[in-house]
């Protein structure tokens, strides 16, 4: 028997070919991606379609529906903190945050991670797999259906490293933008990556006017490869004339995402070459107090030193933002509540 394919990762267009194929009309496309635009998870609730199309749909292709692992909801914000089920008994993070200029998913790529930051949640036990774009998707759409939450927003930075998952995540940009979908703009999207250079020049090609952040953490090889292996055979130097390339093909400003840790990153001399990194690309800086991970031997950044790391990144001309600390009572930093369903299911087996 065939197997049957993923219904969601499909665009309309190709879900018309399909259809044509099957001896369909193509307008049925239309209203069956509608349908799962909506959330519609069962081609038996898709009412206007015919039951014998609704057992060919059924034939062919697969439909799964997430389902809530675990839900938080900050007292603090609001914000909001999803462990979902996917169709295999993996699990990953979604991140609902209300700010005033509207509300923002954090979605995952991956479950887990294999880029191994020292400070991170996410790459603990490694890489599992790769999400399909359609998962992605329902990341987004699950999570404005549960919360009631319009999403505004999207930011890909949660569980797992998008552009090791490039394939994927290009078709969730397209679904996610689709006129006919959810819509919501590139200008509203954020990529964030730990430096996957090689993957650069294939992202600029495609020209999408999303923001790329750029995962730094550290200004200098030494430091950045002790808690980012990522930079090994690539380093700093590489990481900014790749982003300078990018900058100069697309036009569009890069973020660098700077983790605020005590004593390893947050010294004079790391800001004042922060800053001649960030000008010679034109980046944004965005500094992050960092969320302590139970198993990470790493603490965030004393109140004065990150005051005085952002005097000097301002004195040396650079536009700086601290982000704010959402969702902290509730497990909001990536990993950590799919950590913690991984600790439980280990010591249910041990006490078996």
């Amino acid at each position: 028997m065939t197997e049957r394919k993923d219904i969601l990762s499909l665009l309309p267009e190709e879900l018309e070919q399909a259809l044509t194929e099957m001896g369909e009309p193509r307008f049925r496309a239309a209203q069956i991606f509608q349908w799962l635009s909506r959330g519609v998870r069962s081609f038996e609730g898709m009412t206007n379609l015919s039951k014998e199309l609704r057992a060919k749909l059924d034939a062919h292709f697969c439909l799964y529906e997430p389902k809530v692992l675990s839900k938080q909801v900050s007292t603090m914000d609001g914000t909001i903190k999803y462990l979902w089920e996917l169709c295999d008994g993996n699990a990953v993070e979604t991140v609902v945050m209300s700010y005033k200029h509207g509300n923002t998913v954090c979605v995952s790529s991956q479950v887990g991670c294999r880029q191994g930051c020292a400070f991170c949640a996410s790459t603990i036990g490694g890489l599992v797999r790769n999400l399909r774009a359609s998962e992605i998707l329902d990341e987004v759409l699950f999570s404005e259906l549960d919360s009631g939450k319009k999403i505004s927003n999207i930011v890909l930075m949660g569980i797992g490293e998008p552009l090791d998952n490039f394939d994927n995540v290009m078709r969730f940009l397209e679904l996610v933008n689709h006129p006919k979908g959810m819509n919501i703009g590139m200008r509203h999207i954020s990529l964030s990556t730990c430096g996957i250079i090689e993957k650069f020049p294939a992202l600029a090609e495609r020209d999408l006017q999303l923001t790329l952040s750029v995962s730094l953490h550290a200004p200098d090889d030494e430091t950045r490869s002790r808690i980012m292996p990522a930079n090994h055979g690539r380093g700093v130097a590489a990481l900014i004339g790749a982003c300078r390339d990018y900058y100069e093909k697309t036009g569009r400003r890069i973020s660098f995402e700077y983790a605020m840790i005590d004593g390893v990153n947050d010294s004079p001399e790391q800001a004042k070459l922060l800053a001649r990194h960030a000008r010679a690309v034109a980046a944004h800086v965005n500094l992050i107090p960092l969320n302590h991970v139970e198993e990470r031997p790493f603490q965030p950044s004393a109140p004065e030193h990150l005051k005085n790391f952002i005097q000097i990144l301002e004195e040396n001309g650079v536009n700086v933002t601290v982000r704010r600390r959402l969702g902290s009572d509730v497990d909001a930093s990536c990993g950590q509540l799919r950590r913690k369903m991984q600790k439980t299911q280990k010591g249910g087996q041990r006490s078996t």
